[in-house]
């Protein structure tokens, strides 16, 4: 089992370290101790309250999107725009996600694409690779 300090249930879960105090006060999520009497928070807990959030979170609820069939949606704002002669590299800053997004020119140039502008990102692929953080073991 897998347990993670306050600060870094945080940042999983996008909000602050408060937040997930007052989360626990309220019955939202629970808390532990761990063997050095630090609270704690069970990553089977965080997947639970992950799982309460409407798809997509926050960004997606305050600007709901067409639908679509790609479930993996990402909304954000463009952070960078590098067009060449063919191709542009979009760059996309969701949450604590940066996603860069390869597509022609003329795609990025219909759509108008600029740093500053909200747009969302979808993946929809057959072949997702999961990697674990260095010193985790499985």
């Amino acid at each position: 089992m897998t347990s993670f300090r306050i600060s870094e249930a945080a940042a999983l879960l996008g909000v602050s370290d408060d937040t997930v105090r007052r989360w626990a006060e309220a019955g939202r999520i629970e808390l532990e101790r761990g063997p050095n009497g630090m609270r704690m928070v069970d990553g089977t807990e965080i997947v639970r309250v992950l799982g309460d959030e409407p798809g997509g979170g926050a960004l997606a609820e305050a600007f709901p999107l067409a639908r679509a069939s790609a479930r993996n949606r990402f909304v954000g704002l463009v952070t960078a725009v590098r067009r060449d002669g063919v191709m542009a590299q979009v760059e996309l800053r969701a949450g604590p996600f940066r996603i860069v997004s390869l597509m022609s020119r003329e795609a990025a140039d219909e759509l108008g694409l600029e740093p500053g502008m909200l747009a969302a990102a979808s993946a929809k692929a057959t072949v997702v690779s999961i990697e674990l953080p260095a010193g985790v073991e499985g």
